[in-house]
């Protein structure tokens, strides 16, 4: 997945042109997109438009953003969607790989209950929005196989730590405290064998900044980023595509070393090229 694009589950309209867009993946959000008082209503929408699009071809993955584990939601919101067969569910706020594995016996039971086979619904998890999991991240590695992809958020953890701000005075640059949680949920994806996603970027104006911090992502390891706006998408696939040079430099990596079993490095276009690169390049 390289894009990943939010949709408030109560919002008919946009969920109407939430396939057209071309994002890899749609979150319908049950969580901070829908008031309190609409997620009763919020529910039965996303089963319906999940359902409904289940059978299209060429459709969107369909990821469901269920509410946090210490509210008394989450349960209503699992029972609610899972039987019209979601791609996978958004667990924010996670608080330790505990919590993965809580959702993860839950999606088993629900998954049991609607007659789909088990483990089908996927979990990504946004591990950085409590301080307290900043505190554990480790526990996310083996917490459970249906665990798809690791993302991080700043926007609750710096209200959790009370940080008047997440940016440095250009409004593009994280501060220390983001940076680390950055990095931390790309070296915890890595270690969890998961799809490490980097955060959204809530200025959906600065086309520039997007695409600054997309390529960084990318540079850095970061397989796809969530957007919260429709016009983020282009420029997020685009990014997270690789070029045709690029691709063509990846297999020449690997033809050589294919050719050379035993080698341990190879020159390439005049740099050493080890294993490690070939990894990389695969």
């Amino acid at each position: 997945m390289r894009s990943m694009l939010f949709v408030p589950a109560d919002d008919e309209k946009k969920l109407g042109k939430g396939a057209s867009i071309g994002a890899d993946a749609l979150i319908l959000d049950l969580e901070d997109a829908v008031s309190l008082s609409r997620k009763a209503a919020a529910r039965p929408l996303a089963a319906q438009y999940i359902t409904e699009m289940r059978p299209r071809a060429g459709r969107p993955l369909i990821y469901v953003r269920i509410n946090a584990l210490d509210t008394n939601l989450w349960e209503e919101d699992v029972a609610a969607v899972v039987g019209s067969g979601p791609d996978g569910v958004m667990l924010p706020k996670a608080r330790s790989g505990a919590d993965v594995h809580t959702l993860s016996i839950a999606l088993n039971m629900a998954e049991e209950r609607a007659g789909l086979q088990a483990g089908s619904t996927r979990i990504v998890a946004i591990i950085t929005e409590t301080p307290v999991s900043m505190l554990q991240l480790n526990t996310y590695v083996g917490s459970s196989s249906r665990l798809e992809g690791l993302t991080w958020g700043a926007e609750d953890l710096a209200a959790a730590v009370g940080a008047r701000t997440n940016r440095e005075a250009d409004n593009r640059t994280w501060t220390s405290p983001y940076r680390l949680a950055r990095d931390l949920c790309l070296f915890t994806a890595a270690a969890a064998n998961a799809q490490p996603l980097d955060t959204v970027y809530v200025n959906f104006r600065d086309d520039e900044g997007l695409r600054n911090e997309c390529r960084e992502a990318v540079r850095d390891g970061f397989t796809g980023k969530m957007a919260i706006h429709p016009n983020q998408v282009a420029v997020i696939n685009e990014v997270f595509t690789p070029t045709a040079e690029e691709i063509a430099f990846s297999e020449e990596i690997i033809g050589v070393f294919a050719d050379n079993p035993d080698a341990g490095v190879v020159a390439i276009r005049g740099n050493m090229i080890d294993r490690a690169h070939a990894a990389r390049a695969e």
